[in-house]
């Protein structure tokens, strides 16, 4: 007979509390659609005031290094004086940098709005501790998994908003303006609707400093029931974030696919990540435990990956290299449109055109996207069953700055590999890397201690 898991044990199954969980969700999802409203187009920010490759490079880099510092002393502050104040800060100084980036006229001013942003706006890293105060250790990964489905719904639609508005002008400040109300709606529904999840008898007794960022992490590493799961997050999402800022390239050299095609690629994607974070983690991680499901995600993601770098180099049906050239040079010499950058990209040949490439991508990025559906919600669940109760916001800030760290690393070094090796090797070393981890996972995630606790009145 199959002997329960970690995360069955002997009591009852607990479901979450919809009533505290939604207004969570309600602004992680409004927070996330200003975010991604400004995401997609701050390169073109970067290009209308002047700037070179370098320039548009720190614009990118700023809020993810700045969310270095910023994220973990935001975290451990929201330990100390409660979830709400701290997500109001956070939220409010969102608003400006959107505000700020709207008005910006110059090069200094994208970018202080982007450290501003990285600094104070520790949004999502406070709404997943106020989520972890109000779960059990039964049910944490499903409402992790929730917080994630609000940030891939808004990575749905936050681009698509953007879009239209360019569509109407040409005024890069529209997008940054309508990504403020946005970040305006979400003060609201803390202000109204958010019920504080952290009450004062659990709060954390010592105020944390600005310089205490860092120390936090490195105080994180030094735990050894964290520090395995913190590399396994940190690695994964290098990993990941590679493989959304290459496949664009990867694509366009193998299928011959520009803007709208890639499109189709990334909500295929987006619609599997919020498939998983929303219906099935939850039922999974009771039934499995979240180390099967770590490891399984690990798995899913190493060999999907493998099989992305194999995908044959079929152009789709009404690929014309012409045109494509055509699009891309108006696009390199046009700075309101996408800037590719310096890397050189071999178009595919317009002999032996068909619909064979496309249907070996859109099936083999499944089981990538069901892996990075569940490995976020569960390391955090089982990161944050690792530590004190008083330390959630403080060791989720961590992670939340380690993600970050690996955005700002991905890029970088998916580009140095797709420049230097082709466009194979990225994916099938990035794939490789996973597989090792997955079976080393198994050898060493087991061996984490796991607190239970019951669930926050």
């Amino acid at each position: 007979m199959e002997q329960p898991t970690d995360s069955q044990q002997d009591s009852p199954r607990s479901g979450l509390d919809m009533r505290r969980v939604l207004p969570i969700f309600a602004l992680v999802f409004v927070d996330v659609l200003g975010l991604t409203i400004v995401l997609p187009l701050l390169h073109l920010y970067g290009a209308a005031f002047g700037g070179g490759a370098l320039e548009i490079g720190l614009i990118a880099a700023a809020f993810p290094m700045a969310q270095l510092i910023g994220v973990p002393f935001m975290g451990a502050l929201s330990d100390r004086f409660g979830r709400k104040p701290l997500l109001l800060i956070s939220q409010i100084t969102t608003c400006l940098s959107f505000i700020m980036l709207g008005f910006a006229n110059s090069l200094v001013l994208v970018i202080l709005s982007r450290v501003l942003d990285g600094v104070f706006g520790a949004n999502i890293a406070t709404a997943q501790a106020a989520l972890t105060d109000i779960t059990d250790d039964d049910n944490r990964a499903q409402g992790l998994g929730l917080i994630g489905a609000a940030f891939g719904l808004g990575f749905i639609f936050g681009p698509l908003i953007a879009l239209i508005s360019l569509e109407f002008t040409d005024n890069l400040g529209i997008p940054a303006f309508i990504a403020a109300a946005y970040s305006f709606i979400s003060i609201l529904l803390t202000l109204f609707v958010f019920d504080e999840t952290l009450p004062p008898e659990k709060r954390a007794l010592e105020t944390p400093s600005l310089t205490s960022g860092l120390t936090n992490i490195m105080r994180a590493f030094a735990m050894p029931q964290v520090n395995v799961l913190l590399v396994l997050f940190f690695a994964q999402q290098v990993v990941f974030f590679g493989f959304e800022a290459m496949l664009g390239l990867f694509t366009l050299s193998r299928l011959g696919l520009l803007g709208q095609g890639n499109a189709l690629v990334f909500l295929m994607v987006g619609v599997v990540l919020v498939t998983v974070q929303a219906r099935f983690i939850g039922r999974w991680s009771r039934k499995y435990g979240e180390r099967k499901l770590i490891y399984s995600a690990l798995a899913l993601m190493g060999v999907g990956l493998i099989l992305v770098a194999l995908t044959p180099s079929t152009p789709q049906p009404f690929y014309v290299r012409q045109i494509v050239e055509n699009e891309l040079r108006q696009q390199s010499a046009d700075s309101t449109e996408s800037i590719i950058g310096e890397i050189a990209v071999d178009l595919p040949s317009e002999e032996g055109r068909g619909i064979g490439g496309i249907v070996w991508l859109l099936i083999v990025i499944i089981p990538v996207s069901i892996g990075a559906g569940l490995i976020r919600p569960s390391l955090n669940s089982l990161i944050t069953k690792s530590v004190p109760a008083g330390e959630y916001g403080r060791i989720l800030g961590v992670s939340a700055a380690l993600g970050s760290a690996a955005n700002a690393l991905a890029p970088i070094s998916g580009g140095l590999m797709f420049q230097q090796f082709g466009t194979t090797i990225p994916f099938f070393v990035s794939g490789c890397l996973l597989a090792a981890l997955a079976v080393v996972s198994g050898f060493v995630i087991h061996k984490q201690p796991a607190r239970k606790e019951p669930a926050q009145a």
